[in-house]
């Protein structure tokens, strides 16, 4: 129909008109799903059934080969899709729920919220909610939570004092990591924001020409592999702890006397 294919009147699922470029893009989306939610493969496969056959032979060609060469490298689990599902359910009806809760340090406590919303950052999923005990707002990731219950008391639909993709992204970067970083970069906010990658660090500006950069990591090798993916040097660094400091230093030096060294050819 316009040039476009569209799933049969009739048939037990909505319509839906889609152009070549966005049928090949789900088809795609289709095979890299199951990589980050886990119990979709079957319900993949079903629809990637349906949808080949309206896609033409070149596209879909084309969607087989990026499957095919492209790999998901991640130590991650996948997050169960039926308990995504059933949260971003809870979050529709601020819904409020009980449940335990592992911190990093694997402390476990009890947790009553209020759902608000399910945030996908980087490789994980986020619960934004209102945590009743605490009267704050918490991020508490997916995969941390321990069986859910819904309570009889029904949740208040709350507003967030910042778009919920941001307070996850500033949840995230502030975590109590055991290593932590402030870069002071040259450039206004302005400037930088498009270059800092977001799972790098909050940024935020510290004069008309100069920004802070705060950053956590849970290791040594990950720090340092998160200071150098930024495409400017720091014009000044504060650790915690201190020691980070040398520490990182160290490594860059035998790093750098490794690079000095002529590559063996032969």
């Amino acid at each position: 129909v316009g040039g476009g294919y569209q799933l049969g009147a009739g048939a037990p699922v909505l319509p839906m008109l889609l152009d070549e470029e966005e049928a090949t893009t789900l088809a795609i989306a289709l095979r890299a799903a199951s990589a980050t939610v886990a119990g979709i493969d079957d319900t993949a496969r079903g629809l990637l059934s349906k949808l080949d056959p309206l896609v033409p032979t070149r596209r879909r060609q084309q969607a087989g080969e990026v499957h095919a060469a492209t790999a998901t490298l991640s130590d991650l689990p996948a997050t169960d899709a039926r308990l995504l599902g059933r949260l971003a359910q809870h979050c529709r009806q601020a819904s409020r729920l009980a449940f335990e809760y592992r911190s990093a340090q694997d402390a476990v406590t009890q947790r009553e919220v209020e759902a608000q919303h399910l945030v996908n950052y980087g490789r994980r999923w986020y619960l934004l909610a209102w945590d009743l005990g605490r009267q704050d707002w918490r991020t508490l990731r997916v995969d941390r939570m321990g069986a859910v219950r819904e309570c009889a008391e029904r949740g208040l639909h709350r507003r967030t004092p910042a778009p919920p993709d941001v307070m996850v992204r500033q949840a995230v970067s502030q975590a109590p990591f055991a290593l932590q970083a402030i870069l002071r970069l040259a450039g206004s906010h302005s400037e930088l924001e498009g270059r800092i990658p977001p799972w790098c660090g909050v940024l935020e500006a510290d004069g008309p020409d100069h920004c802070l950069l705060r950053m956590g990591a849970e290791s040594r090798g990950m720090m340092l592999a998160q200071i150098l993916s930024l495409d400017r040097i720091p014009v000044a660094l504060w650790t915690t702890p201190p020691g980070l400091r040398d520490e990182l230093a160290q490594r860059l030096a035998g790093l750098g006397q490794l690079l000095a060294v002529p590559p063996v050819t032969g």
